[in-house]
This record gives structure tokens, sequence and C-alpha cells, in this order.
């Protein structure tokens, strides 16, 4: 368990598919998470249980919750995670609009930048994010990723083609 002042970061459990069954589920969720169908209970359980081996599965998903209540907020993940090469993408989210702006995902952002540095040894991490996701470049950018890349044109949205910006966060200096 990762700890902070006001968050604190687990391994998704069993007992969370229900809620992330919902978030995932949520269609105002489904573009930044690129999904395009519904998940079943079935694919939740299936990626809980595929997570359990970070160096077969390459990803990990930790639940973000609240210190003082203990109530779940949303999920940061690591994945594509490449021990060989030392880096992985992270993506993040808080999954109720009220608990967003509050410091929730600043937070554990920092504390899964500390693990992957000191814990798990990597030196990058990476995040791609949508063209229009103002909110995403803004909070990546006040977190220190800066611009490596754009992808014109990468993505589709609604019949919409968006630009992907890719951030880096270099973990050690060479």
């Amino acid at each position: 368990m990762l700890v902070g002042a006001k968050v604190y970061l687990r391994a998704v459990e069993k007992s969370d598919a229900t809620t992330i069954y919902m978030w995932e589920n949520n269609p105002e969720n489904w573009k930044v998470s690129n999904t395009e169908v519904p998940f079943s209970m079935f694919d939740i359980m299936a990626l809980i249980e595929h997570q359990t081996d970070l160096r077969k599965s390459g990803q990990l998903r930790f639940v973000i919750l609240e210190n003082v209540t203990e109530r779940p907020l949303g999920v940061i993940d690591l994945y594509e995670v490449n021990f060989k090469h030392g880096y992985a993408s992270v993506g993040i989210l808080i999954a109720m609009d009220a608990d967003r702006g509050k410091g929730f995902a600043a937070e554990a952002l920092q504390l899964l930048i500390h693990y992957t540095r000191d814990y798990l040894e990597l030196r990058n991490l990476q995040c791609s994010i949508h063209g229009d996701n103002f909110a995403s470049i803004a909070f990546f950018e006040r977190m220190n990723f800066h611009k490596v890349g754009i992808r014109k044109g990468w993505l589709r949205f609604k019949g919409n083609v968006i630009d992907e910006i890719t951030y880096q966060l270099c973990l050690k200096e060479n």
C-alpha cells in the first residue's frame, strides 16, 4: 500500500470488481480509455486476475482511495511496463466530477512516481493524451511531464479526428 496525505493506493482486488465495472462502463470515460464496447463482469475479473504478476502482464492497476473515508476515487494504471528498458505508461481516472480538481490525482501520481522510480527502478514514465483533453494536458504539465511528440490525426472519436500528444517524465538521469 502506498500512503499519502489525502489518498492511498492499493492493488486492485476482486472486491473492487463491481466499482470498476461501473467506471469502465460509463460512456463518459470511454473517450479517454479508448473503449468501444462495454466490459462484462467476466472481463473485469479477468483483468484483475491477469495483473497479479507485473512482470508477466506488464500492467498494474491501483485503486485510489481517500484516506479519511476509504472511499474509492478512481484508479491509476501502469501498463506497457518494460523492465529491460526501464519504462512504463501511466493512466489516471478520477471517476466522479465532484472529486476532480481536489489534488487526489496529483498525490496519486506522486505516490506512483516514487514507487516506479525507487521500487521498480524504472527510468521513464510516459502518457498519451487526446489533444483536446486540455485538463489532462495541464495536469501532466503541472506534474513536470514534458511533451515529446504529437501524432497528428491519430485518434478518432465520434467521427472527429484528434491528435494524440505524448508526454514523458524522466525518473532518473542518464
